[in-house]
């Protein structure tokens, strides 16, 4: 079996794992942090997620969340509250707590004999014709002959070939947090709420909880995904956000493990690989989160970067020793055809997402009461929006 060291056990690492694992590669995972995570808030699966997911039998079945029935819109606006536009959900999403989430994959991975290292940060990457070394916090090393990048905004493996970047802050932060029994007399709803210099998002993570996540304008926060010391939180639960219509107050003031985070643009990469070593997910293409797409397209990329595989490199499941693996020229040729079939659509995915930041929170009630006219007259015309042209990844079978 041709190993295949990938770096990372977040949302990209262990789908990655299941994919080639189930194609005859044998991926080895290292992980920087604990097998429970506790940092994030949540993610909207949606269809073109869901499609790569469903390639991993039982998994779909299995996942510890809410389906989303309803969509509704709201104007928070203080001269200008009312509901913009509400409709049936047909768009198939189903929302996860994040940390959940990441404990189910891993757990899946490891039930299925997929070797995990946590608390294994990789610090360096040496490589030669034959294979990829990555050097390991303990002073160990492992060898093989690819290596993938699933390590996230803070990629370390992003940094090997590429070197240090400094992030740019877009001057929107994000303050989020769990509340248990919220909207308990609605269907399972993702809302929208529009206020000046503010946007609300909410939906259900499970039968008794949504999670919540504000964004605003404001000074510059460390991109920190992890909940705010007590004080910060008490400080939250009764400021003037409890006090917002439509239930929102109560969203706040209830809230658990509230969190606040600040959103940061990376540059984007002319490529993804060097040698044997290639990027995907945000260690790659790392976006806002206001279309809810970053997860998806890391599950799009798991399933091309597996097919490529395959598709390149069929003796996989026949080769054990390390040396035997794809050579420099077939890794080569496999990560080109990655690079086309993603980059284009990634980046519009992280420009498109930037730019429905912008329209979200804007200062000043006139322009906020514009942009609110604008949203309705969009749902209107469109309906639910489809998920920004995101589910056209094509989830035939390599095997």
């Amino acid at each position: 079996m041709t190993k295949v060291i990938i770096v990372g056990c977040g949302i990209a690492g262990p789908v990655l794992a299941l994919l080639l694992q189930q194609n005859g590669f044998e991926p080895v995972i290292y992980e920087r942090g604990k097998r429970s995570p506790e940092a994030g808030l949540s993610l909207a699966l949606q269809s073109n997620g869901l499609k790569v997911l469903s390639q991993i039998p039982g998994l779909v079945e299995q996942l510890p969340g809410k389906t989303i029935e309803h969509s509704a819109l709201y104007s928070i606006v203080p001269t200008d509250e009312r509901i913009l536009a509400e409709s049936a959900d047909r768009r198939g999403m189903v929302g996860v707590h994040r940390p959940t989430f990441l404990a189910f994959l891993s757990d899946i991975a490891l039930a299925r004999g997929i070797s995990i290292h946590f608390e294994t940060p990789v610090v360096g990457i040496e490589q030669t014709e034959e294979y990829a070394r990555v050097l390991l916090s303990t002073g160990d090393t492992d060898t093989a002959p690819l290596v993938v990048g699933c390590d996230g905004l803070h990629s370390n493996v992003r940094v090997a070939p590429f070197g240090e970047e400094k992030p740019t802050f877009t001057g929107l932060t994000q303050t989020g947090g769990l509340t248990l029994g919220a909207f308990t007399s609605h269907k399972p709803t993702m809302f929208n709420f529009y206020g000046e210099n503010m946007h609300i998002i909410t939906y259900p993570v499970s039968e008794e909880s949504y999670i919540w996540a504000l964004t605003q304008r404001e000074p510059e926060t460390k991109e920190t995904w992890r909940a705010m010391d007590e004080v910060a939180q008490k400080a939250v639960r009764h400021g003037p956000f409890s006090q917002l219509p439509f239930g929102v107050g109560d969203l706040v003031n209830k809230a658990q493990n509230i969190t606040r985070y600040g959103l940061y643009d990376r540059p984007e990469l002319k490529s993804w690989h060097k040698g044997r070593v290639v990027l995907m997910g945000d260690a790659a293409h790392p976006t806002s989160p206001h279309l809810g797409q970053g997860a998806n397209q890391a599950f799009e990329d798991a399933h091309h970067l597996a097919r490529l595989l395959v598709e390149y490199h069929p003796q996989a499941a026949g080769t054990s020793d390390v040396g035997l693996g794809p050579s420099i020229a077939t890794l080569s040729a496999v990560f080109t055809a990655f690079e086309t079939e993603r980059m284009e659509r990634t980046a519009a995915l992280v420009r498109g997402a930037r730019k429905v930041g912008e329209l979200r929170v804007v200062a000043g009630v006139d322009a906020a009461r514009a942009r609110n006219e604008l949203v309705s007259a969009e749902w209107a015309q469109l309906g639910p929006p489809p998920v920004s042209t995101a589910a056209a990844v094509d989830t035939r079978r390599t095997k």
